[in-house]
């Protein structure tokens, strides 16, 4: 399968903000159309512009489409799997003056596309990744349409469009479902990578936007075990719940030992030591929910070290976003009930096709591909210009549901919300959108900024407030806070003082230049800033 390295590709490749991009025709009439019932792309459908499949376009001018795939090399394997799916579509729905060429990208990327170019194609398809994106962006002429399968927003525009799923559109659905959840604040645990810091930025932005607070963000290696047990311990408040319930069983066990009790007070209090001596920790956590940002191999991980410090299914609920999609947390039981955003489910009459014609269940990549292909042959044989055919506002319907391009190269995806059900199966708890006549997002990509760590917001845990003890005893056995890290106040400055005397029969001293010295102002503060390098 080739699912894992798809979601490889989908981690590392989520950046955003880019600038430079000429606005040529592609941004002429974007806007001012008004929205609509959006195209359906599959199977050849007949549509104003082509007309019906069989038809062979006599006499037309012939036209040429280009793909730039890696079919050799360690991801030719990926390039074949999107060549099948374009090969599908041509053979099942394109007129016969329609050539396809198929180009390398894997052995030399600039003679790929200096004959892809050289051929004066209609339209290109691919390529894969967002490198080879930025290369075609800059060697092609403006007007050139490419349909491309990368996720980096960094490598669009100009006339380079993607089919892949954006990360943002993943990250504002499930932080939308959060909201309506009831959720009343959550921690994110992200990937320590550029992409990582920037889906976090993604997540802060959309819980803004949808009224969740975020309560904290860390961040761990992938596949680090050491370093996603750091985190969740962070997350967790081990240390302070941990010290909590240290001090809180302290207490009970010196008043049992020192003190004169009455045998109803001593039962009570034996009870509650007895309770929590079966557990170590003590307290509630700030939050009431955890968004996993990372592949679901390490949300397995995580989600097993919080459990271990001390984070049950009671304490915060569970979210992730399409970086779950083909992973095996669906089978993990303990995950049972977690939602995240995914992909609508690909349409049974392409994924049997493309079985019963190559031997494999289609991945996602593969989908895009036929859709992708479709969509370029519509333009083609479409009166309308190209910016107006591929950018219609009222987007298309292919067969992983509802997708809208927009001119800066960027799209929008209609995703479902599901959940976990613990035996490889998912219940599907909210649909996905069916077209674009409700806006589905907010949020634009190019101007999230990438997050920082934030230490937890909370005002800490006091044992006291989970033990009862006698009335009598509460100030001698005292305790202190632990964890506390909170956002004080702005102090307010004072112009004047007025000082009274301690012998009334003295003046009132009032002085202007008598001034306090104002205390500085705790703020928020980040910790373990991260370097972002560009791998």
């Amino acid at each position: 399968m080739y699912i894992k390295k798809i979601l490889a590709f989908f981690s590392v490749i989520f950046i955003a903000g880019c600038g430079g991009t000429q606005q040529t025709n592609w941004f002429s009439e974007y806007g001012t159309l008004d929205v609509g019932t959006p195209i359906n792309m599959m199977y050849g459908t007949t549509n104003e512009t082509i007309g019906t499949p069989s038809d062979n376009f006599v006499g037309a001018t012939p036209h040429r489409m280009a793909v730039l795939l890696p079919l050799t090399g360690e991801n030719a394997e990926i390039g074949r799997a999107i060549r099948a799916s374009v090969e599908t579509a041509v053979l099942e729905n394109a007129p016969q003056n329609l050539s396809v060429s198929f180009y390398d990208t894997a052995d030399d990327l600039d003679t790929a596309i200096s004959d892809a170019l050289g051929g004066n194609p209609s339209v290109i398809v691919g390529p894969l990744f967002a490198n080879d994106a930025r290369t075609l962006r800059d060697a092609k002429p403006a007007q050139t349409p490419v349909l491309s399968f990368t996720s980096d927003a960094t490598a669009v525009g100009n006339g380079v469009m993607t089919m892949a799923l954006m990360p943002i559109n993943s990250i504002e659905s499930i932080v939308q479902e959060m909201s309506s959840d009831g959720i009343t604040g959550f921690v994110i645990l992200a990937p320590d990578t550029e992409s990582g810091h920037l889906m976090a930025g993604a997540a802060v932005d959309a819980s803004d936007i949808y009224g969740v607070p975020t309560n904290g963000i860390f961040f761990y290696n992938e596949g680090d075990s050491e370093s996603i047990k750091d985190a969740t311990a962070a997350a967790s408040m081990n240390a302070a719940r941990t010290a909590a319930n240290q001090r809180a069983r302290a207490v009970l066990a010196d008043i049992l030992t020192n003190e004169r009790l009455t045998t109803i007070e001593e039962s009570s209090l034996t009870l509650q030591l007895e309770n929590l001596s079966k557990t170590d920790t003590l307290g509630k956590l700030p939050y009431d929910a955890v968004l996993f940002l990372g592949n679901g191999d390490d949300t397995e991980s995580l989600a097993s070290f919080l459990r271990y410090y001390g984070v049950s299914a009671h304490d915060a609920r569970f979210y992730g976003t399409a970086m779950w999609d083909g992973s095996d947390i669906n089978r993990d039981i303990t995950m049972i009930g977690a939602k995240y955003a995914a992909m609508p489910e690909m349409t049974p009459e392409f994924a049997n096709l493309y079985d019963r014609v190559y031997g494999a269940f289609p991945n996602s990549l593969a989908a895009f591909g036929y859709d992708a292909t479709n969509l370029a042959i519509g333009m083609i044989y479409s009166p309308k210009a190209d910016a107006a055919y591929l950018l219609d506002p009222s987007g298309y319907i292919g067969t992983s549901g509802l997708i809208r391009l927009k001119p800066t190269g960027e799209n929008e995806r209609g995703l479902r919300i599901v959940q976990l059900r613990g035996d490889g199966t998912v219940r599907t708890v909210r649909n996905a959108p069916s077209n674009f006549l409700t806006p589905v997002y907010n949020l634009e990509q190019r101007k999230i900024k990438p997050s920082d760590e934030m230490e937890l917001e909370t005002p800490g845990i006091n044992p006291d407030n989970y033990i009862n003890i006698p009335l009598r005893l509460r100030d001698k056995y005292k305790s202190e806070t632990y964890g506390t890290h909170i956002t004080a106040p702005t102090p307010i400055a004072t112009k004047v003082i007025t000082i009274l005397p301690e012998d009334d029969r003295d003046a009132i001293i009032t002085s202007p230049e008598f001034q306090p010295i104002n205390l500085e102002t705790i703020n928020r503060t980040y910790i373990d800033s991260v370097e972002i390098i560009e791998e």
